[in-house]
């Protein structure tokens, strides 16, 4: 830590990864071999670590058939299924550059990302929910649906292959289970090296058009080996993953972290459902489980909730949003997760920076997002890039082995984002001297009212010291004469009138912060992994 300044580095242990992806999965074959590896009840899916690397083996056999080589791109558009983790580690295995792709996307925002990237073949679910994923593909390239294989099309001039899990292979479709083919293990056609990109995951969205964050071997693999030890997670555990898949906290957190630590992925559904998740958990006799912390609400309040038993419960990672004390205290007391974890970060960093350490007080895991990850360092600067003083909030920066290689073919917002390899987060946080980091609110989200400064996550986190109110989302909204003016939306327990919550507040917090308007919701704008979209909200606020 730099003498009372906003700069700290995160420990040497353990160290950075060598080696691919497809090199580690060589390495839990040989270390777990007949160890449980994934499971998803659902899908009737108990597969050994040895049974998991002889599929992944005959998918690469599949995609090298069709002609896919290292640096190609393959799509995969699809709920938590056992199709995605094998196609995670297939296309790792070959060298082939994974797209991780929304499910909840629709048909602009899907033609977006694969004309983006440059995908060649597409991993794809028929429907799920209100998504049919092949009607979206015929209007965005109408060969997708015709008789024709391999598919060319000037709506996708890339796209040569859809392959539909669960599909028969009709037309210019292929079944993925017809690509699952037997032989000797098909070799990469180049040599395959940790920094060479692997994965191209979209931006969730919050601030604009989603950019594709490439990473690489090296991002991913450091990403779930410190993670992995920031839970104590080993080949005895069982990690229940509820979260997306395409996310990094489904695919990095979950199926990698259980990869180099040979704990086993279970995944309780397509998609979550707290009552699911808690039957798993208690039927499974998981160890760990993830989420964002509206899902462990959901689960606390589930009208079962009681009849489970949870008692196996020990860890885990608790990211995405700011985890209130009081709930924090129900996750240790009631869940059992007397070892959860916070962690922090985004997608180009892989996405972890920050994490808790084993043993931190109640503290620590909800007033803080924790100390940097090994190997990382982070500062906290201003408007001139030079760094803070200790406790002054800033735009927080990391730097280490996660930061991600760019943006796909967006040199510009690549060197707007990565500045001597420093990731600017566009957070403001502050780092105390233990080497905490507190997020206070994004950079584009701090409210200037009167020339006075205010910074959300500050009177969010006073809100949800009212007992009747369940989440608060605090943003500015324009006023003509002060030119911003605090806004709250906030969802309740039970009725609650808005100008008692504003009456509550006065002579509790400075007057500035007082919400000049506040509006009881039933939900909030959120992107698929939890975090609020306030952009939304302020756009519903001026259209009002």
């Amino acid at each position: 830590m730099s003498a009372g300044l906003s700069y700290v580095v995160g420990p040497a242990e353990p160290p950075v990864p060598a080696g691919t992806i497809g090199d580690w999965l060589d390495r839990a074959v040989e270390l777990y071999g007949d160890r449980p590896a994934l499971i998803l009840p659902w899908q009737g899916v108990r597969w050994s670590w040895a049974e998991l690397g002889e599929r992944v083996d005959a998918l690469a056999r599949g995609l090298d058939s069709l002609g896919l080589a290292a640096g190609d791109r393959v799509g995969i558009c699809a709920p938590n299924c056992a199709e995605w983790v094998l196609t995670q580690l297939a296309t790792a295995r070959l060298g082939i550059i994974l797209v991780s792709i929304n499910p909840a996307y629709r048909t602009h925002e899907l033609g977006h990302a694969l004309r983006l990237s440059g995908v060649r073949a597409l991993v794809t679910a028929g429907r799920f929910k209100t998504s049919d994923y092949l009607a979206m593909l015929a209007e965005l390239a109408p060969a997708t649906a015709g008789a024709s294989w391999p598919i060319f099309d000037p709506g996708l001039p890339d796209l040569r292959h859809v392959i539909e899990i669960g599909g028969a292979g009709e037309g210019a479709r292929i079944g993925f289970d017809a690509l699952l083919l037997p032989g000797e293990r098909v070799m990469p056609r180049v040599a395959l090296g940790e920094n060479q990109p692997i994965n191209i995951q979209f931006t969730s969205g919050t601030t604009g058009a989603p950019k594709g964050a490439t990473l690489s071997h090296r991002n991913l693999l450091h990403n779930a080996v410190s993670a992995a030890a920031g839970m104590r997670l080993g080949p005895g555990d069982l990690l229940c993953i509820p979260v997306p898949l395409y996310h990094c906290f489904g695919m990095v957190l979950g199926v990698l972290v259980c990869l180099t630590s040979g704990a086993a992925m279970v995944f309780p559904g397509q998609a979550f459902d707290p009552a699911v998740v808690l039957k798993t958990v208690a039927d499974e006799r998981c160890t760990a489980l993830h989420g964002v912390p509206t899902m462990f609400l959901s689960m606390l309040d589930h009208e079962d909730f009681a009849s489970f038993d949870l008692s196996s419960l020990r860890t885990g990672i608790a990211a995405g949003a700011p985890c209130p004390p009081a709930m924090m205290r129900r996750m240790i007391d009631a869940m059992n997760l007397t070892d959860i974890t916070i962690g922090y970060g985004m997608t180009e960093t892989s996405p972890l920076s920050t994490q808790t350490r084993p043993g931190a007080d109640i503290e620590t895991r909800t007033d803080t997002v924790g100390q940097m990850l090994p190997h990382y360092e982070g500062r906290v600067i201003d408007g001139d890039g030079a760094l803070v003083p200790l406790g002054q909030p800033g735009e927080y920066c990391s730097r280490g082995p996660g930061v991600m290689l760019g943006y796909w073919n967006q040199p510009e917002a690549t060197a707007a984002a990565i500045q001597g390899g420093w990731m600017h987060s566009g957070d403001l946080a502050t780092i105390d001297d233990q080497g905490r980091v507190r997020i206070v609110g994004r950079i584009k989200d701090m409210i200037i009212r009167g020339g006075e400064n205010i910074y959300p996550a500050e009177v969010e986190a006073f809100l949800l010291g009212h007992p009747d109110i369940a989440d608060a989302a605090v943003f500015g909204i324009a006023d003509a004469r002060l030119g911003e003016r605090v806004c709250a939306w906030v969802r309740v327990h039970r009725p609650l009138a808005p100008e008692a919550i504003v009456e509550w507040c006065r002579g509790k917090i400075a007057h500035h912060k007082i919400p000049a308007l506040v509006r009881i919701v039933d939900e909030f704008p959120m992107t698929v992994t939890g975090k609020v979209q306030k952009f939304a909200m302020r756009d519903a606020e001026a259209a009002d």
